[in-house]
């Protein structure tokens, strides 16, 4: 088994989500589905050399993935639990797990290299219904590059209309937002497309460590306001909850 390399995810086998809708913009997220994890496991193990199977510990879903090791003759496993995710939610924690464990394996471990990807309103349709901002756009990537590292240094996405929404070439990003800055030097559009970027970035890291931290899904977060995504959650929702994860233990 020593000689089977995980292979790198292709453009077609990405998904790109949105991840929260502003005035200004919106921030997308890039996944895999487990349709990928089970071609990439044939690609690389064949079809009767891994399984599956789920188990139930302390009220959580875990799934191991196994492979058939012929230098061993022996299955060697690598487990993970499935998460309550507001991406997710639609799937369950059995797809999630199996998601989870299949990254152990080295599958699509190189998203968690992506760059933080904001689309400016002016490249996006964005409504507000009622007080919430939403978009009807979809997103595909169109092309992607990785160093020997296996890190990402190449992402294009379009929208359903063909159109170019996002770019990004590692070395060349910073000077060209240097770039951009200069030129806009002045622009309150601008100004507020940046803070909003990098303010919804930080909201949505720091919740996630709260969580992660105390065990709590974010499906009870959303629940707990009666809401259905996390757009829909306000600032003052977003200062309560962050209060009442901080006031939490932290998970075993």
């Amino acid at each position: 088994m020593a000689d089977k390399e995980i292979r790198l995810l292709h453009a077609d086998e990405i998904e790109c989500r949105v991840a929260m809708v502003a005035e200004t913009g919106v921030s997308l997220l890039l996944y895999k589905d487990a349709r990928v994890d089970q071609r990439i496991l044939d690609e690389t193990f064949t079809t009767f050399g891994w399984k599956r199977s789920h188990q139930v510990i302390d009220g959580n879903l875990y799934c191991t993935v196994e492979v058939w090791d012929t230098e061993k003759s022996q299955w060697i496993g690598k487990q993970d639990v499935g998460k309550e995710s507001y991406t997710e939610k639609e799937k369950g924690q059995a797809s999630d797990s199996f998601k989870r464990a299949c990254v152990n394996w080295g599958i699509g471990r190189e998203l968690y290299s992506a760059p933080f990807i904001w689309v400016p309103v002016e490249k996006v349709n964005i409504q507000k219904i009622k007080e919430k901002y939403v978009t009807k756009d979809r997103f595909q990537v169109t092309d992607i590059n990785y160093n020997d590292k296996r890190e990402i240094i190449g992402l294009q996405i379009q929208n359903q209309r063909g159109e170019i929404i996002y770019s990004y070439y590692a070395g060349k990003r910073k000077e060209e937002g240097q770039s951009r800055s200069k030129q806009t030097k002045g622009n309150s559009t601008e100004i507020r497309t940046k803070l909003a970027e990098k303010a919804m970035q930080n909201r949505i890291d720091e919740l996630q460590r709260e969580l992660d931290r105390t065990g709590v899904s974010w499906q009870t977060v959303l629940r707990r306001y009666g809401l259905s995504d996390i757009n829909q959650m306000t600032p003052e929702q977003y200062r309560d909850a962050m209060s009442g994860l901080k006031k939490s233990r932290s998970a075993a």
